[in-house]
């Protein structure tokens, strides 16, 4: 489990950016894309912050792309494209965020 487990999406987006990086680069184990997805805060919602994630790992070079495969993708993905990569990014993204509603208060 991620020490940023389940912030919220307010939290993260009032996060340091370096903290950022940090909650980001374990979801997908490239620090040019957590980077730039630390730097296009503040996110008005989840899907803003999905569409970006996604964006930025189409950006990535093919040798940065077979480095997250080969740095953390630990799961069975047929193919080594952002296709294959992005189901999983996403995930990670909503264990770091939280569901959008956020956790009931107990």
């Amino acid at each position: 489990m991620s020490m940023h487990h389940g912030i919220g999406l307010d939290r993260f987006n009032s996060l340091s950016r370096l903290r950022a990086i940090h909650a980001l680069y374990a979801c997908c184990c490239n620090v040019t894309w957590a980077q730039k997805i630390a730097d296009g805060r503040p996110y008005p919602g989840h899907a803003a912050l999905f569409t970006a994630a996604e964006a930025e790992l189409h950006a990535l070079s093919a040798v940065d792309l077979e480095r997250v495969f080969d740095s953390c993708v630990h799961e069975q993905v047929s193919e080594h494209t952002v296709e294959g990569v992005n189901p999983l990014v996403r995930a990670r993204l909503l264990e770091l965020l939280g569901p959008e509603e956020g956790y009931p208060e107990y």
